[in-house]
């Protein structure tokens, strides 16, 4: 389909008649750098395993030419935001931080688009300077870029509130755990109560699935049990993730409601597997009587037809939580 006919296709999904309707992109794990400038004898520590799998395995699963497809697709549906949940990098080198920065760029200025960091970003302990500040405008909250202590951010959209975390962390070599740390769970308890006495609508962003037991030991999130506990206090309408390569949902309880838990594959996964194969998400969100309703709407890549094109499409209620 050309870009004309996806034009036409957005208009009739999220055009004029949105009606106050707010359309949120989700993607995640774009892994978009090459290392193929790289030498062996380069990446140092825990670098070098990143490399050799990239030089084995996965410059052969993440391909440029479906990302390019994603991003064109998207765009086309004309989303009010876009928000990216991490691993825009294959092992965190400096040069694949400005490869992202100018691929963010194409996406669309900071304000309309959020990042947060994923584990193959945080590779090993580096620098702000010479990694994450080429993208601090996508990663500041609305007070603007913190190179200090950035995490939770908050960003304010309209009437939601995309709150955004950090569980990228370095890790040892095979390993790919993520974890938040008591400061920035006592910052995102206290972000979530002040957001819900705005009756702000709670998109959390989190790069790790948050939900216990949902992924392999040795690529979880390690206080996945303390991010429930503040779930269950403050509750939160929606939390979206990524890092699994596959398409997930899960739920986290939250007193008697369930706070949905929604995770995409590689946004440039050449799998052919429908639940691994490049897709992002669309939310369409729009306010009720009853509170929050939101449509989902699943666009995923077609080998055989060479495009993005809707697999999955849904309807329901958000959680309703009191003031």
């Amino acid at each position: 389909m050309n870009p004309a006919e996806n034009q036409q296709r957005s208009d009739v999904l999220f055009g004029e008649g949105r009606n106050g309707t707010f359309v949120l992109a989700h993607l995640s794990d774009p892994h978009l750098s090459s290392l193929g400038a790289v030498r062996l004898g380069d990446p140092l520590n825990k670098r070098l395993f990143g490399y050799l799998s990239w030089q084995r395995r996965r410059r052969h699963i993440h391909q440029p030419h479906i990302l390019e497809a994603l991003v064109c697709d998207m765009l086309a549906m004309a989303p009010d935001h876009i928000a990216v949940t991490g691993d825009l990098t294959q092992v965190g080198l400096p040069d694949e931080f400005r490869q992202a920065a100018v691929w963010l760029g194409q996406l669309g200025t900071p304000e309309r688009v959020t990042v947060i960091p994923g584990n193959h970003d945080t590779y090993v302990a580096a620098p702000w300077q010479d990694t994450f500040q080429a993208w601090a405008p996508y990663l500041a909250g609305d007070g603007g870029p913190d190179n200090n202590d950035p995490y939770p951010s908050l960003r304010v959209r309209g009437q939601l509130a995309l709150i955004g975390l950090s569980s990228g962390r370095p890790s040892a070599p095979l390993l790919a755990v993520g974890s938040l740390g008591k400061r920035q769970l006592t910052r995102l308890e206290e972000l979530l109560l002040q957001t819900r006495r705005r009756g702000l609508l709670r998109v959390v962003l989190i790069h790790h699935p948050p939900v216990p037991g949902s992924i392999a030991w040795r690529k979880r999130l390690t206080d996945a049990r303390q991010f429930a506990g503040v779930i269950a206090r403050q509750g939160a309408e929606l939390i979206l993730h990524g890092h699994a390569h596959y398409s997930m949902v899960r739920e986290l309880a939250a007193g008697m409601q369930k706070v949905p838990v929604i995770g995409v594959p590689s946004a440039s996964s050449a799998d052919l597997t429908l639940q691994r194969a490049a897709r992002y998400h669309l939310y369409c969100f729009e306010r009720g009587d009853n509170g929050w309703r939101v449509q989902i709407i699943a666009r995923a890549y077609s080998a055989v037809e060479k495009r993005f094109m809707v697999v999955h499409q849904q309807e329901f209620q958000l959680p309703v939580f009191d003031r």
